[in-house]
């Protein structure tokens, strides 16, 4: 069953075409990699879902809802959750602290509640870190929980991102490159933490990526763009085979 719908997305910028008519489904349970070169429109997608960018045509349902009908504030709160290309993160905030921020769309708290430590705002700031510890201890990260974020290494902050998405109990996660500037088996580990958090937590991953080893690894659907535009669909080797995705991405070379 299709948990997001995307169908003859079109974007436009002025002159600049960045999607066009970008038609694909993501099943319940499934990885889905989006592929292609730099400016192929990954990036303009998943800020078309994210609602950042409007659609200049088309449609995308998520669960059976309109998602365009979505104002950005209730994105999360359906659960569809992301990171990003660079690192967004508070470099003096302890991790702990900036997977906290991550879970504030289902905090009941108001802001003045928050300010005068009310006694209910206080228990839920409790169990918020309890459930941000939990986070880390799955990804491994509890041990520097009380760190600040400035300072870990690069591949420490990527997980820091995801346990952020984490806390809010996503349904869709959407991974923008997160292997960028990772070392070889810093990109393993985290594929085996991306197919370990999908199974466990029967997750829909949406990953743009360039690592084509972890893209094949991991994904069960690969959708490639080139130009803002669909030129295959399939499964990796299906993918890997197509002589259009060949000369446009991978490479000769490719097999």
């Amino acid at each position: 069953m299709s948990l997001l719908e995307v169908k003859d997305i079109t974007v436009r910028f002025g002159g600049i075409v960045a999607l066009n008519d970008l038609s694909f489904d993501l099943d319940e349970g499934q990885i889905t990699a989006l592929i292609g070169p730099n400016g192929a429109g990954k990036t303009t997608l998943f800020n078309v879902v994210s609602r950042i960018y409007e659609p200049t045509e088309g449609s995308i349902t998520y669960d059976g809802q309109d998602l365009l009908a979505m104002p950005a504030h209730r994105i999360c709160r359906v659960g569809i959750y992301r990171t990003f290309q660079n690192l967004a993160l508070w470099p003096t905030m302890t991790v702990l602290e900036n997977v906290m921020v991550g879970a504030f769309t289902s905090t009941k708290t108001s802001f003045p509640q928050a300010a005068l430590r009310i006694m209910g705002a206080r228990s839920e700031e409790k169990a918020t870190k309890r459930r941000a510890y939990e986070v880390l201890e799955e990804l491994d990260l509890a041990d520097v929980a009380f760190h600040p974020a400035t300072g870990l290494p690069f591949g420490t902050l990527k997980r820091i991102e995801i346990a952020r998405a984490m806390i809010g109990k996503p349904r869709l996660l959407m991974l923008d490159e997160p292997a960028s500037g990772l070392t070889h088996s810093e990109v393993d580990e985290l594929s085996a933490t991306i197919r370990g958090l999908r199974d466990r937590h029967n997750l829909s991953v949406l990953l743009v990526e360039h690592h084509m080893k972890m893209v094949m690894a991991i994904s069960e659907q690969i959708v490639v763009l080139n130009f803002g535009q669909k030129i295959a669909e399939g499964t990796p080797s299906e993918v890997q085979k197509n002589e259009a995705v060949i000369e446009a991405y991978l490479g000769a070379d490719a097999s």
